[in-house]
């Protein structure tokens, strides 16, 4: 491949990957509305808002794979989701069919399935229950990239993202933690493969709590090197003993599963 483009590539995975994956391929086309800084050798910076059908159309032209991370990534209100969230990655897709059927790989989220419990592991065919707006349209993604695969051929793979940051934060993120490194061999493995269909992938490294099982999508040959556990006595000594009935964390959703409907909030909070 020589062009890949990274949507929401001012964000923090959009930043990690843009770093790890300069020289990877020939030319990285970097999208978003945040501030992308200086052009890099090996870069096009291209600003575009996901909900312009036009402008989406000219930033899929010409490339040969698709990293769509962009959108709103945390819970928010409903209109915002929608032009982000829902237009901007119907966008996405009939850009990728209009343009040469590039391979798309669609930052999905735990929080698609997040009111399952934690003691049901899941796989690939797992049902949708989403724990919020956010969730649901991520849901919503994954669908898409259903349809656009069956309909039109276009192969994606859609990676429900536990939690990817450095080290884990709290109790929860020491099952859904996903480490930088395991991340970027994610996305250079999806790219790889010979084929993808339309799969779905969990995003966690190799860590001591499973909740989730990419047995369906061995094929891809991605395979977790790190884990959580060396970070477990840090996290414990600095977190209290949670109380089991807590939907936080009874739920695979943490946080997402316990909090109330955005759109009930008082005006200004």
């Amino acid at each position: 491949m020589k062009t890949i483009l990274i949507t929401g590539a001012a964000g923090w995975l959009g930043g990690m990957l843009r770093d790890q994956l300069n020289g990877w391929v020939e030319t990285l086309r970097l999208s978003d509305i945040g501030d992308l800084g200086q052009t890099r050798p090996g870069e096009e910076l291209v600003p575009c808002e996901l909900g312009d059908y036009d402008g989406v159309m000219r930033l899929v032209d010409g490339v040969d794979g698709i990293v769509h991370l962009g959108g709103q990534s945390i819970e928010g209100e409903f209109e915002t989701i929608v032009n982000a969230n829902l237009r901007g990655c119907y966008h996405i897709f009939e850009a990728a069919r209009k343009h040469g059927k590039p391979r798309i790989l669609f930052a999905s989220s735990n929080h698609a399935i997040g009111f399952h419990e934690r003691e049901t592991r899941l796989d690939g065919d797992a049902l949708h229950r989403p724990d919020s707006l956010y969730g649901v349209s991520k849901a919503f993604g994954e669908n898409l990239a259903r349809y656009y695969y069956d309909k039109f051929g276009v192969e994606s793979v859609s990676v429900r993202i536990g939690s990817c940051f450095e080290k884990p934060k709290d109790r929860r993120m020491l099952a859904t933690w996903l480490s930088p490194s395991d991340f970027v061999a994610m996305v250079k493995a999806v790219f790889e493969a010979p084929r993808t269909g339309a799969t779905v992938l969990y995003g966690a490294s190799a860590n001591r709590e499973q909740w989730w099982d990419n047995g369906h999508a061995a094929f891809l040959g991605w395979k977790p090197n790190d884990s959580s556990e060396q970070f477990r006595a840090e996290v414990e000594g600095a977190t209290p003993v949670p109380d089991p009935e807590d939907p936080a964390v009874r739920y695979q959703g943490g946080s997402f599963a316990a909090a109330g409907h955005f759109e009930d909030r008082e005006p200004g909070s």
